[in-house]
């Protein structure tokens, strides 16, 4: 019964992401189905699932797992606060920045989250339903970092300062609420040791990371596909930190929560995620999310008139918990996507989920009680995502074009100042030269500067851009802009050198300073060559049609898929990959690697919307 049943479980596993993308189901999250599902396979329904000590410990197995990718998920660069020494691009940026940060914004949101979930809790008490206030209060301060990620991928979101501000509201909403269930289940359980022993959890840890921290350095010279050392390091300190937990009478699901942190802290190849999530999502937590639902009870729950009050009154608990963040986020944010911010912190399930699994296991909450607040917490995430898509536009500072500062209007640089004009660039020219001033002001947007001391074009504002072409033939007059454009904090300087012995000389510094230089005679060479040796080469490089186009692999959705599995590969041509400092020759059972530098072929209107694609921060 136990094969028999865990088969089933596999095979449901196996046909709700199929069904999903099979009838475009889109406004429900994969593990909110998988418990629905689990709902329908069990005792509620059909009952063809039978709980079993075998299935018990799986479950228990894909808590945990569920716990360490969470903890995996925390972007610890969002808590930085920026450095005191800024240049003066940072500094003037800096004070044209609204007065609430993404880092003030979401910590004030996230305490009046906890403010009024301990109101909430002590409101739940009142009306009799469920007296323990500090387990509801942990319960309604929950959020589902899972969810909120996947919704923010899929609108791009996740680089954007909406999206970071909700981000960590949600990293807030399951660091906080787990240091709290740990301090609750060990005051709470008969066999809890003193508190201060927890404290030997976060020292096992900080000895785990110190004793690790140099790892993945040397990482790729000793591992091999037979060993994945990476993934052994991973069940090492998930054994480790859950055993430790345990000892000092705590949940293992800090442990495993404190194991993802450390093995997000050690920084490791992306490759090692992608492994790492294949194990728990792949096997272990579709069974935990499944046999949640399995266990959910429903002609149990609506026999009971109390249960049934008890979900629209946790469901608006939930709610209510989150609705002074819209106040907060108020301040830097429209308010239609404040409210689609507040509703998407509304969505829980995974730490709602583990919370229940220790209140029972401390005999803290019927099952009756349990069930409801799981119900509670499956709608908010159905109705959670559903009004954070309707409601979400873009914010106007996410609408900011790329700022192109071109110093030298000539034959070289206002073509390219024009093709750019017409993408999503913000393109100024600049010149004290009158003649060209008025040749060219017709035909693109030209600044007439009065001369080319650094002084005066830092105060008329030439150097406050994203990117700095300096584009004269004068290459000494180049080199003196691109060192002031660097200090000053421009983050590309393109310069143009046309004088090699200068070159020679400044290649080395400027090279340490991050600036980009091109040559005109190289640049030359270079195509002459290519053109001998390949005589499609200027033909591509100069059709109305194709061209040639270069972009980062950011979207993870491609991570580790070959190129002929590409859904637009018909739409490209695929010359070369510039990983890790080398270029590689790419055939069709390439596998792409995150942040590789695709350099490819295609139409002109086609390619955008490849590199879109491709490029998508997820």
């Amino acid at each position: 019964m136990d094969q028999l049943s865990l088969v089933i479980i596999l095979l449901a596993a196996l046909f709700v992401p199929l069904a999903m993308a099979r009838f475009k189901i889109t406004f429900l999250p994969t593990a909110v189905v998988e418990i629905i599902v689990g709902v329908i396979l069990g005792p509620s329904l059909f009952n063809w699932i039978a709980t079993s000590p075998t299935l018990d410990i799986l479950q228990n197995v894909g808590v945990i797992f569920l716990l360490f990718l969470s903890g995996m998920e925390i972007d610890f660069s969002l808590f930085k606060r920026k450095p005191a020494h800024l240049s003066p691009l940072e500094e003037k940026g800096k004070q044209n920045q609204p007065k609430y940060s993404v880092l003030k914004v979401a910590t004030l949101s996230y305490l009046s989250i906890v403010l009024m979930s301990i109101l909430m809790g002590y409101g739940l008490r009142l009306t009799g339903l469920f007296t323990d206030v500090w387990l509801a209060a942990i319960l309604f301060m929950t959020i589902s970092l899972g969810i909120v990620i996947a919704s923010l991928k899929e609108q791009e979101l996740l680089s954007k300062p909406f999206g970071q501000a909700i981000l960590l509201i949600a990293a807030l909403g399951e660091v906080v609420p787990m240091v709290g269930l740990t301090f609750y289940a060990s005051a709470y359980s008969p066999s809890s040791k003193s508190l201060w022993l927890i404290l030997l959890i976060l020292v096992a840890a900080a000895l785990l990371f110190w004793r690790f921290k140099a790892f993945f350095r040397f990482f790729d010279r000793i591992n091999k596909s037979t060993t994945q050392l990476d993934v052994r390091l991973a069940f090492f300190m998930i054994v480790t930190l859950v055993t430790i937990a345990e000892t000092v009478g705590a949940e293992g699901i800090l442990g495993a929560f404190l194991a993802g942190i450390v093995i997000k802290l050690l920084e490791p190849h992306e490759e090692t995620k992608v492994r790492l999530d294949s194990i728990g999502y792949g096997f272990f937590i579709p069974i935990f999310f499944i046999m949640s639902g399995v266990n959910l009870n429903l002609r149990h729950l609506i026999s009971s008139p109390q249960t049934l009050i008890l979900i629209p009154v946790l469901f608006v608990g939930y709610v209510l918990a989150k609705s002074l963040a819209y106040f907060i986020l108020r301040k830097r944010f429209k308010p239609s996507n404040a409210i689609a911010g507040t509703a998407m912190s509304a969505t829980t399930i995974t730490v709602v989920l583990a919370a229940i699994q220790v209140a029972q296991h401390l005999h803290r909450i019927t099952s009756q009680q349990s069930g409801a607040f799981l119900l509670a917490a499956v709608i908010t995430c159905i109705a959670g995502p559903l009004i954070f898509n309707k409601l979400y536009s873009a914010e106007a500072e996410d609408l900011k074009k790329t700022t192109v500062h071109f110093i030298g209007t000539n034959l070289t640089t206002v073509p390219v100042a024009q093709q750019l004009a017409k993408g999503w660039y913000d393109v100024t020219m600049y010149t004290n030269n009158q003649h060209n001033y008025r040749a060219f002001n017709s035909e693109v947007t030209i600044d007439l500067l009065d001369n080319m001391e650094p002084g005066f074009m830092v105060n008329n504002g030439v150097f406050d851009a994203d990117i700095v072409v300096l584009g004269q033939v004068n290459s000494k007059k180049n080199y003196e802009l691109a060192k002031i454009a660097k200090k000053y904090g421009v983050k590309r300087v393109i310069v143009r050198f046309e004088d090699r012995n200068i070159l020679d000389e400044k290649q080395d510094e400027l090279d340490r300073l991050g600036v980009e230089l091109y040559n005109t005679p190289d640049v030359n060479i270079s195509m002459l060559r290519a053109l001998i040796e390949a005589p499609s080469t200027m033909k591509l490089m100069t059709s109305t049609e194709s061209s040639v186009y270069e972009v980062a692999l950011r979207n993870r959705k491609y991570a580790d898929i070959q190129l002929r599995n590409l859904p637009f590969i018909e739409k490209m041509t695929v010359t070369q990959i510039y990983r890790e400092k080398r270029f590689i020759r790419p055939t069709g059972g390439t596998p792409l690697k995150l942040n590789d530098r695709i350099i490819f072929t295609s139409s002109k209107q086609e390619a955008p919307e490849v590199r879109k694609e491709l490029g998508k921060l997820n």
